[in-house]
């Protein structure tokens, strides 16, 4: 499931229960650091209105709209991260 590419605005409250779907379906969770969480989001929803989609705010943006969509979160890279390492990179999602 692709949360990134959903085309619609979405508020603060609307994209984070996206997320917390997006986790409970692969079997990862949410960070419990509300206030991290809460950042990221706020973040990913500013890369939305600046840049057209909600990257990932640990991501580089090159400005390539064909190399970035592997950067809209969550991002292509999350769950192999989390198996490896424990979390993704900008430690929104953890392993459960």
């Amino acid at each position: 499931m692709v949360i990134g590419l959903v085309l619609l605005t979405m508020n603060e409250k609307q994209f984070l229960e996206l997320l917390k779907k997006h986790a409970e379906s692969n079997n990862i969770r949410l960070n419990p650091n509300t206030q991290l969480v809460k950042t990221l989001v706020k973040g990913m929803l500013e890369n939305e209105k600046k840049y057209g989609s909600r990257y990932c705010t640990c991501r580089v943006i090159a400005g390539n709209k064909e190399k970035d969509i592997k950067n809209i979160c969550p991002c292509v890279f999350h769950l192999d991260e989390i198996k490896s390492q424990g979390r993704c990179l900008c430690r929104l999602f953890l392993k459960r």
